[in-house]
């Protein structure tokens, strides 16, 4: 596919029958596939009866109907995926798609509701769907190589909160009821990929538990600050370097931080410019967000954009479950 731009994409779907081919040209490449039985390229298309599609209510509709021939079951391109269901169009969904590839310091749903006439909860929830897709596959595999760990807490300054929300000691004001969120980043030095995860608490016992999980130890070189948590990991690791921030070291024979601290420097200003809050709930999809584009960076909003077309099936994100928290 040709690199793409906003005024190209919207001048190929000016209605939302072109936005439905667009799609699955973006998704299928020409092979649809049955997201019933998984059958590919075993299907036809459901033509319109007299040139016109009606939904179940008799509205009119341009969505694009397929049918299998080996579960017999009728399907279209956006059946169980993250706009399954979606009353919102198909061109503001690709409008939105392409904008959250593209644009390094991410999306605000205010900015949304007003640039495409959607209600603040709409714009809010897809939104939060498009970034339920951008969330590493489960079986990805294990991170392996030189992997930088580092951590930093999210959340406003807390001689910032309203006094009635904090108690004043010796050093000044303090919270009282919420602290800063921490976030623990792992990153491969070679690939360039981030995981990042919010943790309830900063220690050995926690990180041990994440790098499990994510990274391939025996295989891997870790590179950390000089904190006393990342102390018992030196039998774990192949390697295991640190720099001492306290004593001004940031750089020792290839040995950094630097690049988790890069990671951060964007993520905070994002954060801060853009959503200016986001809750501890909502969190770990922000951070999919950005561990996405982060670990893409070397793609083109065209590429990046294709590699996010490959993960919204099946990924199924309703509205009353992610609000049954304060947001």
């Amino acid at each position: 596919m040709e690199d793409l731009t906003f005024p190209s994409i919207a001048m190929r779907i000016p209605d939302e029958d072109a936005a439905y081919q667009f799609l699955e040209e973006l998704r299928w490449k020409g092979r649809p596939v049955c997201p019933h039985c998984g059958s590919i390229n075993q299907h036809y298309f459901l033509k319109p009866r007299d040139g016109v599609r009606k939904t179940n209510r008799g509205t009119t509709t341009q969505r694009r109907l397929w049918k299998c021939r080996d579960c017999r079951k009728p399907f279209s391109v956006i059946t169980n995926t993250v706009m399954h269901g979606t009353h919102v169009p198909i061109r503001t969904w690709i409008f939105l798609f392409y904008e959250l590839c593209s644009n390094k310091n991410g999306l605000a749903a205010r900015e949304v509701e007003r640039k495409y006439g959607l209600s603040p909860k709409t714009a809010w929830f897809v939104l939060h769907r498009i970034r339920e897709a951008m969330k590493r596959e489960p079986l990805a595999g294990l991170l392996s190589g030189t992997i930088v760990a580092d951590e930093t807490w999210i959340g406003g300054n807390p001689k910032n909160k309203h006094r009635g929300k904090t108690e004043r000691d010796g050093h000044g004001w303090m919270t009282k009821y919420t602290d800063k969120t921490p976030v623990v980043s792992l990153i491969n030095s070679e690939t360039g990929e981030v995981r990042s995860q919010v943790v309830a608490k900063v220690n050995a016992g926690n990180l041990r538990a994440i790098m499990d999980e994510r990274v391939d130890m025996n295989a891997s070189v870790l590179h950390t600050d000089g904190a006393q948590v990342y102390k018992g990991f030196r039998g774990y690791f192949a390697e295991h370097h640190s720099v001492d921030h306290v004593a001004g070291e940031y750089v020792r024979d290839g040995v950094s931080t630097n690049r988790a601290e890069n990671y951060f420097s964007q993520l905070k200003r994002s954060v801060d410019g853009t959503h200016h809050h986001v809750s501890v709930e909502h969190l770990p999809r922000y951070l999919a967000e950005f561990d996405f584009r982060y670990s893409t960076c070397d793609m083109t909003d065209t590429q990046r954009m294709d590699r996010l077309m490959g993960k919204v099936a099946g990924k199924r994100l309703t509205y009353r479950p992610i609000t049954s928290q304060d947001d």
